[in-house]
């Protein structure tokens, strides 16, 4: 074979070298990774209902310390936890041996030591499951509910980002007051025949305290996370600016997130990919309040952003807040991971799904029914969203494999 002839046929092997490896492993990689994400689908689907039971047959560890073996860099719990039920056991049934002030921030809670000395913040209920939050997307007092559903709506999601929730019942003539510090002490009252109290932050007002239904009260309590996972506590890019007449940069500059790729901790690493797997938790559940965010300390942008304080949610279930979506539709990039979970649960899976994971809970119902089809409705607006991104530049483009290390410079 002349010396021209074998230089063409090496040319040609080479070209069908390169595209087997472009367009054939490569997808095979795409598929298999596919295919764990439809199983890990399914694996959340079949151990959605949990069931509250104290037995910890299979470890002598307690709750608490199992919880907090649970958290690591980028998840808080794992996807397999036979345990959660236990746990949640324990969060709301446990003896309260202190009760004190919330930490600091702008609405009402109380900081409780459950018996084994974990701590949990308790948000007393303000509305009933009806009652729909008027005005801004942000208004009203904080909903214990949501919460709670935003807790499960985080295992759906398959982010294992927010700290475990669950509903609970406390009487505050029996177990509050008698453990209570003098500060928390002197904010209760009664109101007619119901136990009040009013607490201490930010719009804690005496004129609009929490009241129970005589000396019972309903509310959530959220997980406090172990203290040697210390938080930070950062503002949040796409922040509102909650002065009227002043917007914030985003709200008027379309290339905006140009600008936030350039700088740390979004210029590389997950943490912008996160900001937008939580825009998409935050416009399912009508949350527009995320000024600030927390990740674990000295992470240098590798941990997750932490779902914390989604009670600002579930306020009004005919509100949809596009504003919420920026960073989606700003950015224009989603994890491949999260566009699969996203359309295993369209068609009514979602409300399915999130029904029935909420429906061990103590205060079972926890959303109303319009809440739950808001879901719904919103989750195809995600869907469309992402649809209008790839329509413009492609899939290529928009949905990152997040299984690689991401660079936007």
């Amino acid at each position: 074979m002349k010396l021209k002839q074998r230089v063409v046929l090496l040319a040609i092997l080479l070209v069908i070298f390169i595209f087997t490896k472009v367009f054939l492993i490569d997808n095979l990689d795409t598929s298999a990774a596919n295919r764990e994400d439809q199983r890990a689908f399914h694996r959340m689907m079949a151990s959605l209902h949990v069931e509250l039971d104290p037995r910890l047959d299979h470890t002598l560890q307690s709750p608490w310390e199992i919880a907090a073996q649970w958290v690591v860099p980028r998840e808080v719990y794992p996807e397999e936890t036979p345990e959660l039920g236990a746990v949640m056991h324990a969060m709301t049934t446990k003896k309260i041996i202190k009760a004190d002030v919330g930490y600091k921030g702008t609405q009402l809670k109380a900081l409780l030591i459950l018996e084994g000395g974990q701590k949990v913040v308790f948000k007393p209920k303000r509305y009933a499951r009806d009652y729909v939050v008027e005005g801004e997307p942000y208004a009203g007092y904080d909903r214990h509910n949501a919460e709670v559903a935003a807790f499960h709506l985080d295992r759906i999601l398959g982010f294992r980002r927010a700290p475990l929730v669950v509903g609970r019942f406390v009487n505050l003539r029996t177990e509050i007051k008698p453990v209570a510090t003098e500060q928390l002490l002197g904010t209760f009252m009664t109101v007619g025949n119901n136990t009040c109290f009013y607490g201490k932050c930010y719009y804690c007002r005496e004129t609009e305290p929490a009241c129970a239904d005589g000396d019972v009260m309903e509310g959530s309590v959220t997980l406090w996370l172990p203290d040697v996972w210390p938080l930070q506590k950062h503002r949040h890019p796409w922040g509102r600016t909650y002065r009227e007449g002043k917007l914030a940069r985003w709200e008027y500059d379309e290339s905006y997130c140009d600008a936030v790729k350039k700088t740390s901790p979004y210029d590389s690493g997950p943490r912008l990919l996160d900001i937008i797997d939580t825009a998409i938790f935050d416009y399912l559940i009508g949350n527009a309040d995320r000024h600030h965010y927390e990740s674990f300390q000295d992470d240098e942008g590798a941990s997750m952003l932490i779902l914390l304080d989604n009670a600002k949610s579930f306020g009004n279930p005919a509100l949809e807040e596009r504003s919420i979506l920026a960073p989606l539709y700003q950015c224009c990039i989603i994890r491949v991971s999260t566009w699969n979970r996203l359309n295993y649960l369209k068609n009514g899976v979602l409300k399915s799904a999130l029904k029935t994971a909420m429906s061990h809970d103590p205060i079972s119902p926890v959303l109303s029914d319009p809440h739950l089809d808001a879901l719904d409705q919103r989750l195809l607006s995600i869907l469309a969203t992402v649809k209008q991104c790839t329509d413009q530049f492609g899939s290529d483009v928009v949905l990152v494999e997040d299984r690689m290390t991401l660079s936007h410079l």
